[in-house]
């Protein structure tokens, strides 16, 4: 998503300032990798960093499997299956990079940089997510990924960032409802309409596209002949959003319909108290 750009820039600066990187600072690049993975751990490793802030993915991930494949057990090796995953982040591989990161996970549940493995973890599922015409699994299993970097590691940056995104999803997941819903309305199916319209207003109260969908079901209510529940939904949806075009809308409707007069809907009529509350009275 395109939104994510200032995230990728986090992930590439967390880079520069793992700690697993502070081993390399004494060792010098050279003018040119080596043809092949030779040297030490240390050495493949090194250059394997020097590739990949070349933004050379082929090496990168060459230098890094190098290191895992011929010192198992350093050090070097666990840190390079950490940047190998970043590696393939920063190539758009999102599925290989949860692959490799899934594998960091289970290997090195304790490491020092493992609320990042999460993070970059839940990242290549949020990149994922499809736009609102397409089914929206990914997106319920970008938001999975980034609560359970909030649920392990709630002080983090990481958590923090992670919980913005959430954000996002959810609005992403209301958006869908009300394109499915809006194309209901179009071809008649009304029940079918009120129930993704309701879903809106009862699971993304947060969102933006609450009002929206208290305008369509106002407009379903008029249409269906129930002019007391259009009444009601119109207060609900004036109550939280009085200056809002979508109460101006809903409200020139009912005068349309004769539903309502002239007169705004008078304060004593409009439901009150906290959202969820209002809308139970309603329904």
């Amino acid at each position: 998503m395109n939104q994510t750009r200032p995230a990728l820039s986090l992930a590439a600066a967390l880079v520069v300032a793992l700690p697993l990187l502070s081993a390399c600072s004494g060792s010098k690049s050279s003018d040119s990798t080596p043809s092949g993975p030779t040297g030490t751990a240390e050495e493949m490793y090194s250059h394997g960093i020097d590739a990949l802030n070349a933004r050379r993915f082929s090496t990168a991930d060459e230098q890094f499997n190098a290191v895992e494949a011929n010192y198992p057990y350093s050090s070097w090796a666990v840190n390079a299956q950490l940047m190998y995953g970043y590696s393939l982040y920063q190539q758009n591989k999102y599925t290989d990079a949860i692959g490799q990161l899934d594998r960091f996970i289970q290997l090195h549940p304790a490491h020092r940089d493992i609320a990042y493995a999460y993070y970059l973890r839940a990242l290549s599922y949020y990149e994922q997510i499809a736009d609102i015409q397409r089914d929206q699994k990914g997106t319920e299993q970008a938001m999975n990924a980034l609560q359970e970097v909030v649920n392990r590691f709630p002080d983090t940056s990481y958590a923090r960032d992670a919980k913005l995104k959430i954000d996002l999803c959810v609005d992403h997941l209301a958006g869908k409802e009300m394109e499915i819903g809006r194309y209901y309305q179009k071809q008649h199916l009304y029940e079918a309409a009120i129930g993704r319209f309701q879903r809106v207003v009862n699971e993304y109260q947060t969102t933006n596209h609450v009002p929206e969908a208290l305008l369509r079901l106002t407009e379903i209510y008029l249409t269906l002949g129930l002019p007391e529940q259009a009444r009601q939904t119109a207060a609900v949806l004036g109550y939280n959003y009085p200056g809002s075009d979508w109460y101006r809308d809903s409200y020139n409707q009912l005068v349309r319909d004769g539903v309502a007069t002239g007169n705004e809907i008078p304060e004593e009529e409009r439901p009150k108290g906290f959202f969820t509350r209002m809308w139970d009275s309603v329904f």
